[in-house]
Order: C-alpha cells, then sequence, then structure tokens
C-alpha cells in the first residue's frame, strides 16, 4: 500500500523555481479538492491579506482562515481521532479525501495517503477537513 505520493498539486504551473514555497495550505486543497492550484492560492491569499494586509500566502496561512475557505467550498472541520498511548497520523485518516492539520504543516491525504511535496507521514494529524 503507497502511503506517499510526491506532488505539488499544480504549483509547478505558475511558480518557477525549488526550495520550500510555504504554500502548503494552496497545495493541500488543490489536491484534495481538485480544483486548480491558483485558484486556491489566489482564494487563500485573498483572505490572509483581510487579516494580515499581506498580499501573499506564501509564509502560511492562519486556521481560521483556512477553515473559512474549505467552508465555502463544503468542507468542515473534524478533530482527530482519539486513540489510547498515541497520535493520530495519516493511517488513521477516514478513506477518501481529507486536509490533514499538522505541526505549522497542511497536507492532503488520500485514502490514508500523504499527497504532498515532501515526505510528511511522521508528523502528528492534529485534526481534519473533510467534505460533507
Amino acid at each position: 500500500m503507497t502511503t506517499f505520493v510526491k506532488t505539488d498539486g499544480g504549483r509547478r504551473n505558475y511558480f518557477k523555481g525549488r526550495g520550500p514555497a510555504g504554500d502548503c495550505a494552496a497545495r493541500a486543497m488543490a489536491i484534495a479538492t481538485g480544483l486548480d492550484y491558483k485558484r486556491c492560492y489566489d482564494e487563500l491569499a485573498t483572505a490572509h491579506r483581510a487579516r494580515t494586509g499581506k498580499r501573499t500566502a506564501r509564509d502560511g496561512i492562519f486556521k481560521d482562515d483556512f477553515s473559512a475557505v474549505l467552508r465555502r467550498h463544503g468542507w468542515v472541520w473534524l478533530s482527530a481521532p482519539k486513540l489510547d498511548g498515541r497520535k493520530a497520523r495519516h493511517h488513521d485518516m477516514p478513506q477518501g479525501r481529507v486536509i490533514a492539520r499538522m505541526a505549522r504543516h497542511y497536507a492532503a491525504v488520500i485514502d490514508c495517503a500523504i499527497h504532498d511535496s515532501f515526505d510528511s507521514r511522521h508528523k502528528m494529524i492534529y485534526g481534519y477537513w473533510a467534505k460533507v
């Protein structure tokens, strides 16, 4: 079973260069929702600008702003499963498409496999968004 799929969610179609982009929310949203990366990036940048005045979503986005954007697309926030003696990980997520919130990171999880630009399987999951 594959537990990690390397993908940038379509970022390469719009931004060139390598290295950290700070756009994990846009990547995760594009991958999980199937929407175009630039559309996701622009929606998140607009939400971020309303709170901070910054014109980019490259330096992270607040959970509340991310939640507001995802709610408009029919997604809801759910707490990670409570497990005896350990924290939730990607393999504890439900089947289907979700967006996991981890320590300083967001990632798409599809059928319990991380879909991201780097392998974040080691990160614990605090909660996730799912389409209702």
